[in-house]
């Protein structure tokens, strides 16, 4: 079973954070690190913070949290159009 990476988004609430999105980022490291270095936000997490980001390995089919980080409501507009241009430049470019 190969290693895959996606990174989730999560919002805080009442209950706790709940997923509420998913990219998927093929299974090479470099490229789902690369990707997730690019995007906007502040990498000090905290439990103030409302939308956060996980960098997710799938490792035998168990997640494993690699990195994360929070943004705001804009920042995550910009986030999710950085993720979908390099996603479709891996997918159409580099393979």
């Amino acid at each position: 079973m190969e290693n895959t990476f996606c990174i989730k988004l999560t919002i805080k609430t009442a209950g706790g954070h709940e997923v509420f999105g998913e990219f998927f980022l093929g299974q090479n490291r470099k490229i789902a690190e690369n990707i997730f270095q690019q995007l906007k936000g502040d990498r000090e997490v905290d439990d103030r913070n409302i939308l956060q980001l996980d960098l997710m390995e799938s490792r035998n089919g168990l997640p494993v949290n690699i990195k994360m980080m929070t943004c705001d409501l804009h920042e995550l507009q910009d986030n999710c159009r950085i993720i979908t241009k390099e996603m479709f430049r891996v997918f159409n470019l580099e393979e």
